[in-house]
């Protein structure tokens, strides 16, 4: 049985992806692929040529750093290694073609696709977690944003997901004490989120305008004031949770606070 090195500064699965897909044309051939990751010094790229050296195995590597690279090359032909180059001449031409040299970060199509599947799961969770649900699952949030109606808990959390938090946002009712599950997350998570009670009452009418009468309250300039106040008492019992005035902020200032502020209690 023949074996195949898939030789990677990344996690070598693009090589041996590739690899596999053309061996689909060699079917009646064995082949044991052993993949090596991480490989991004000197030192390593001479122990696996020597593995390979004992082995009689071939190399296929992606290596992006050119000093790896044309060591891998060097010691290769030294030892009788044979080797494929799959990433080499491709950003040589893409170099030429484009005008510019590859940045040679080892493990960026990772970085890049692992930031993609998490922005995915964040957006996830933030509307598995809007507006009070799934309340019993707030110890897996990283941030927790506390307001009244209208203090832009949902905007806010599907921005912050963007940037790759997992947000969840739990409504104050007036008169009804939030979920005992809130009081048990560490309170350096909570972002208590508030408005004066004026710009409140204008952003509630404006919404009434569009979307029609939620309850005959709800704009009502006493019971604003009202809410705002219990929304303020509940707070007030816990003064480790983190407050935000929102007044006249637009979501990326509101979004930059409350990250400077999550990052500084870490």
């Amino acid at each position: 049985m023949s074996q195949i090195f898939v030789i990677s500064d990344g996690t070598g699965r693009t090589a041996e992806q590739a690899l596999r897909a053309a061996l689909i044309q060699f079917q009646s051939s064995r082949v044991e692929i052993i993949r090596k990751s991480e490989i991004r010094t000197i030192k390593q790229v001479h122990q696996v040529i020597d593995e390979a050296l004992k082995a009689k195995a071939f190399i296929v590597h992606t290596l992006v750093k050119d000093e790896i690279r044309e060591e891998l090359y060097r010691m290769a032909r030294l030892n009788n290694v044979d080797t494929i180059d799959l990433m080499g001449p491709f950003l040589d031409r893409l170099s030429h073609q484009l005008s510019h040299s590859p940045t040679g970060e080892p493990g960026l199509f990772r970085k890049i696709n692992e930031s993609y599947f998490r922005q995915i799961e964040a957006m996830q969770f933030a509307f598995k977690h809007d507006d009070g649900l799934r309340t019993n699952e707030l110890d897996k949030a990283e941030i927790i944003l506390l307001g009244v109606s209208r203090t832009f808990k949902t905007p806010l959390s599907i921005y912050l997901a963007f940037k790759l938090w997992f947000v969840a946002n739990v409504p104050i009712i007036y008169g009804i004490e939030p979920p005992s599950s809130l009081f048990e997350v560490s309170p350096d998570k909570v972002f208590c989120l508030y408005t004066n009670p004026e710009r409140l009452t204008v952003l509630r009418k404006t919404r009434l305008e569009r979307f029609g009468e939620i309850n005959k309250d709800y704009a009502n300039p006493e019971f604003v004031r009202k809410e705002c106040i219990y929304a303020q008492q509940i707070y007030s019992r816990h003064p480790k949770w983190l407050r935000i005035n929102v007044t006249s902020k637009a979501i990326e200032e509101i979004a930059s606070e409350i990250i400077a502020l999550r990052r500084s209690h870490k």
